[in-house]
């Protein structure tokens, strides 16, 4: 008998009272258990099958740049917050404006849960986290 149908039984009575002996409540109290596990459940379920649709990308980008002033930092930055990977040659900016690009982008990379990579000697490979980088290179190669 579920949970309904002993409820309804319950108000259908007029004035009569109805005293549940232990077992009798502790099976109630099963079933209303087994209830909400089953709607638990299927809550679970449903939410497995919906998929982001951020997820689901047709292709991916991979955008080349050589930033010579410390300006175009911000739409390097924008490339990343885009879903898009960016290889940064830093080779035609000065050494300390380089920093701060790199200083930069590593915060923006950060917040979007991404990656960045040294690639060579001023070379870097910024990306977002659907893109996952495997493997390493070396700084004795470029020295």
């Amino acid at each position: 008998m579920g949970i309904k149908t002993k409820f309804k039984q319950f108000f259908e009575l007029d004035d009569e009272t109805i005293e549940l002996d232990e077992h009798q409540e502790q099976d109630l109290y099963m079933e209303e258990e087994e209830e909400q596990e089953q709607t638990r459940a299927a809550r679970k379920q449903s939410k497995q099958n919906v998929v982001s649709l951020q997820s689901v990308q047709k292709n991916s980008r991979v955008v080349l740049v050589e930033p010579r002033v410390y300006a175009e930092a911000q739409d390097i930055a924008d490339h990343v917050k885009n879903r898009k990977s960016v290889v940064m040659n830093l080779q035609r900016i000065p050494q300390d404006q380089a920093r701060r690009i790199v200083d930069f982008l590593s915060g923006t990379v950060y917040a979007v849960g991404g990656d960045i990579q040294k690639l060579g000697p001023e070379t870097f490979l910024c990306t977002p986290d659907n893109v996952e980088i495997s493997g390493n290179i070396t700084d004795e190669i470029y020295e």
